[in-house]
């Protein structure tokens, strides 16, 4: 988990605001950006962004079980690890795609994969 401390600014700046999503879309999905139309003028004035300047921030990485106390394993409560992973499921098509257009290797690439 981490914690980030910092100061919020919305980002006005229309040109500064497109880098910071297209940013965010190739971290997310690496390539498909480019295979997108441009966004359009309204939807990035109708899409928030926000900056933040880190001042401090705090994390903490932890990996196998719990180290507990000798005397909680006398208590009867479950303790152990609950993972958490996100898992990309199959292609559904929108039934309103045009005929013969399929998926690029770009989004085959995340089909079916855990992240």
């Amino acid at each position: 988990s981490v914690t980030v401390f910092g100061s919020p600014v919305l980002v006005e700046d229309a040109d500064t605001k497109l880098e910071a999503l297209r940013v965010i879309s190739e971290h997310s999905i690496p390539g498909r950006w480019d295979e997108l139309r441009a966004p359009l003028e309204r939807e990035i004035k109708m899409t928030g962004v926000i900056a933040v300047s880190i001042e401090s921030a705090a994390a903490k990485v932890s990996t196998g079980m719990p180290e507990d106390e000798d005397d909680d394993y006398a208590i009867p409560i479950w303790a152990g690890v609950l993972p958490v992973t996100t898992n990309v499921g199959p292609l559904e098509t929108d039934p309103q795609v045009l005929d013969g257009v399929e998926p690029s290797a770009v989004v085959h690439a995340l089909e079916e994969t855990t992240l």
